[in-house]
């Protein structure tokens, strides 16, 4: 079993606004590619960042550190993803988020973009249905448990391993599908 959230809220400042800085800090990337990945607009995925800090600090004192931080700024990131692209969310495919376009300058996300483009794996992810690419995502990409992701998502959990263990099955499948096709032309 995965490790449960890294940080808990009695690391951070009591105070909201010296919690919102390290915050930030600490978790900026995540709550960005999370949002860029069910949303594929990086101008979006950075507006509803700023709105879930925002959540996050208006909630701080109301946070009774149940869940790790992450935990908490993923499902906060989960519901605002969901409530912006609302119906729309559904139909369409989460996106890479190393697919996010590239601005003038180079910060420390841009790096850690480029280091998940050169990702095999989340090319095969990506052909995957919805649930299972989120699964996915949130742990191997997040690090999220399964009950982490549970609560991120309102899953039961057992759903959420159920969809980890297809989505595996799955991801296997998509993957000896290409080897074949590979071996068919030669390459």
């Amino acid at each position: 079993m995965k490790p449960a959230g890294s940080i808990n809220k009695d690391k951070f400042p009591k105070d909201p606004s010296q919690a919102l800085e390290q915050l930030m800090e600490s978790f900026g990337s995540t709550v960005i590619y999370t949002a860029y990945f069910y949303t594929g607009d990086r101008h979006l995925a950075e507006d509803i960042s700023q709105e879930v800090f925002l959540r996050a600090y208006r909630n701080w004192n109301s946070f009774r550190g149940d869940s790790a931080v992450k935990t908490w700024l993923t499902t906060i990131a989960i519901n605002v993803c969901r409530d912006k692209m609302g119906v729309r969310m559904f139909a369409e495919q989460p996106t890479d988020p190393s697919q996010m376009e590239r601005g003038r300058t180079i910060n420390v996300e841009e790096e850690v973009l480029g280091r998940l483009q050169k990702s095999e794996i989340l090319r095969y992810l990506l052909r995957l249905s919805l649930p299972y690419q989120e699964a996915l995502y949130l742990y191997y990409y997040q690090d999220l448990s399964t009950r982490e992701i549970a609560k991120a998502t309102s899953s039961p959990e057992g759903s959420v391993r159920n969809r980890l263990h297809r989505a595996r099955e799955a991801l296997a499948r998509e993957m000896s599908k290409e080897e074949i096709a590979d071996e068919r032309h030669g390459e």
